[in-house]
């Protein structure tokens, strides 16, 4: 099904960047948000926190203090969250940032 990407505006091999993402299963931004990156074709690393109050600890200090789910790193920064996400994408950010190699 890839012969679709390019009539879909699809360019997974565009993407270099290590993106990570802090969810909860049944949350409905971290589906969101998912659903956005996976549009993007982004391998993403996620780590789930349900009930787990030392990974969100973790996750809350990463992301100064922000303890909501999700919450999207893209190549070591903290980006915020589902709003964020596609609000990066609305402008024209998310593309360029996805396309950065870590480093």
């Amino acid at each position: 099904m890839d012969f679709l990407n390019p009539l879909l505006r699809r360019h997974p091999e565009r993407v270099k960047a290590d993106v990570e993402i802090y969810t909860w299963l049944t949350c409905p931004f971290c589906i969101r948000a998912k659903l956005l990156l996976w549009w993007k074709g982004v391998n993403y690393t996620e780590y789930k926190i349900d009930g787990d109050e030392e990974a969100r600890s973790r996750m809350a200090q990463r992301a100064n203090g922000r303890r909501s789910v999700p919450q999207i790193f893209i190549n070591g920064q903290h980006q915020g969250g589902c709003d964020d996400l596609y609000q990066l994408d609305t402008i024209g950010q998310l593309d360029s940032l996805l396309a950065q190699r870590a480093g």
